[in-house]
């Protein structure tokens, strides 16, 4: 955690995590291509390797020139891969107005007082607000102690643990307690889940918090929990259709 000189407490990705990504990622493809340069002759002979041709290729071309190029290729993606790899680092900036998180170029926001509670739900960062609705809801690798001592240190509510934890239920389709049109999100959000789509998930989520319930994945299934604004269905409500997400 760094502390800037507005009062403002940073927690990010360690100077030793940058090192070893931008040094050690294309140290390693670098070495990685060398060697498959080195032995691509061993390679072609292998009666169950793929693309033989491209390693008979590889393995007539001359030395050291198509080691030193191969190294160049697997240098590169290293970078590439460091590059990924930093975009995606999260980083949460506290005072005692606002939090900023930012990841891959995106911004959000929560006011202190929009927020009753923060914590670290498994690998997420969570804000709830005063309906106990999650105002943010964050994948994070950041270390729990940095976390709470930035948040604390300017007087955010932080709690150790989910105090709602026990009042998650397993949804399955057509679960009755729902509001309406919470199970057509649920159905939707569960196919984007399956379908790896994480935007989808993120903004059926936000969907779904909006009708006041909240939902946590475990190994993909979809645990929820409703909210102070959460409005129940009636008897005799018709059916909603599913959604699909905007993909435009």
């Amino acid at each position: 955690m760094t502390m800037s000189g507005d009062s403002r407490s940073r927690v990010g990705g360690g100077a030793g995590e940058l090192v070893l990504m931008w040094g050690g990622f294309p140290a390693l493809g670098a070495g990685a291509g060398w060697l498959l340069a080195a032995a691509a002759g061993w390679i072609a002979d292998l009666p169950w390797v793929p693309w033989k041709g491209l390693f008979e290729a590889v393995s007539r071309l001359p030395q050291p020139q198509v080691g030193i190029g191969a190294a160049a290729i697997g240098a590169v993606a290293g970078l590439l891969l460091a590059g990924a790899g930093t975009a995606e680092r999260l980083t949460v900036t506290v005072d005692r107005e606002r939090t900023t998180l930012r990841r891959d170029g995106k911004q959000q926001e929560a006011l202190r007082h929009q927020v009753r509670i923060v914590l670290v739900d498994g690998s997420d960062l969570v804000l709830l607000d005063g309906d106990d609705g999650e105002l943010l809801r964050e994948r994070s690798e950041l270390n729990r102690d940095r976390l709470r001592a930035a948040f604390r240190a300017h007087g955010w509510p932080w709690a150790e643990e989910d105090p709602h934890r026990a009042a998650y239920r397993l949804w399955v389709p057509e679960l009755p307690g729902l509001p309406a049109g919470a199970d057509a999100l649920l159905r939707a959000r569960e196919r984007a889940i399956e379908g790896n789509r994480r935007d989808d998930a993120r903004e059926l989520r936000r969907e779904l918090g909006r009708l006041g319930v909240v939902v946590r994945d475990e190994e993909r299934r979809q645990y929820w929990r409703s909210t102070g604004r959460a409005v129940r269905p009636t008897a005799g409500q018709p059916a909603p259709t599913e959604p699909e997400p905007d993909r435009r």
